[in-house]
């Protein structure tokens, strides 16, 4: 199978997918954005009006952060049960196991399109000027893409290799919720040692504050750090797909048997 071939397949199961998600519910493909947005509205809430952040911003600063946290939570969250869920395909056809983690998060993409299309009419609505600072969102967003499918690969095998890994990265995910800066943020821990330690150690964190840079402030993200993130993910994401190929007898028996 060629590259366009797969790129095909898995294009058509996110599309499949979607359809088939869209017909279970009366609002179909508006909980695309409904979903997000209720996400938005209940931290707003807590975090906004019962325990005041003091931010007159607050909404957009929790929307800059919260929507791309939310792509990449879901996708991964999701995307680790993806083999396991598919065994009964994996029983019957040698499939490369990429297929499926893969379509989740070409599913999710999708998706995202429209939330920070969402997201980018908030920000004209509430006069957030559009500079050529706005180019840096390009190399942003491939990073951030290239962390959902290294994050996504490397949940999909280890729960299909070890069952309990299922329990443990949505409380992976909640740890991040609460220290990447969603509703708080980094710049303001007073202490300027402490905020790069967090953006150094945190890529989520960083990510989400480079978010915050373009789309609110108009200041270029710390080009080096994100070059040196995407460097270290190509090479993480090289190994993966060397690994799940090489591998894929070793994931289709613990689908099937563990």
């Amino acid at each position: 199978m060629s590259f366009m071939q797969f790129h095909r397949l898995v294009d058509v199961q996110a599309r499949m997918a979607l359809r088939a998600d869209a017909s279970r519910y009366m609002f179909g493909y508006i909980w695309w954005i409904l979903e997000p947005l209720l996400f938005v509205a209940v931290f707003y809430v807590v975090f906004g009006i019962i325990l005041n952040t003091g931010r007159a911003d607050f909404l957009v600063f929790l929307m800059c952060g919260k929507l791309p946290f939310i792509w990449f939570s879901k996708t991964v969250n999701q995307a680790s049960g993806s083999i396991v869920h598919n065994k009964g395909l994996i029983g019957k056809v040698n499939v490369t196991k990429m297929l499926f983690p893969l379509g989740i998060i070409q599913e999710s993409l999708y998706k995202q399109s429209a939330v920070f299309a969402l997201l980018f009419a908030v920000l004209a609505f509430n006069d957030y000027a559009v500079t050529t600072t706005h180019f840096w969102l390009i190399p942003l967003l491939l990073v951030n893409y290239l962390m959902i499918v290294v994050c996504s690969l490397i949940a999909a095998c280890a729960v299909c290799i070890v069952r309990d890994f299922a329990m443990a990265i949505p409380l992976g995910m909640t740890f991040l919720l609460f220290s990447s800066g969603i509703f708080w943020d980094v710049r303001d821990l007073g202490d300027p040692h402490k905020t790069d330690l967090v953006l150094a150690l945190n890529p989520i964190a960083f990510l989400l504050d480079a978010y915050r840079q373009i789309l609110m402030n108009q200041t270029p993200p710390d080009a080096t750090h994100m070059g040196l993130m995407a460097l270290v993910l190509v090479v993480m994401l090289i190994g993966m797909v060397w690994f799940m190929g090489k591998a894929s007898q070793y994931l289709a028996l613990r689908a099937l048997t563990a």
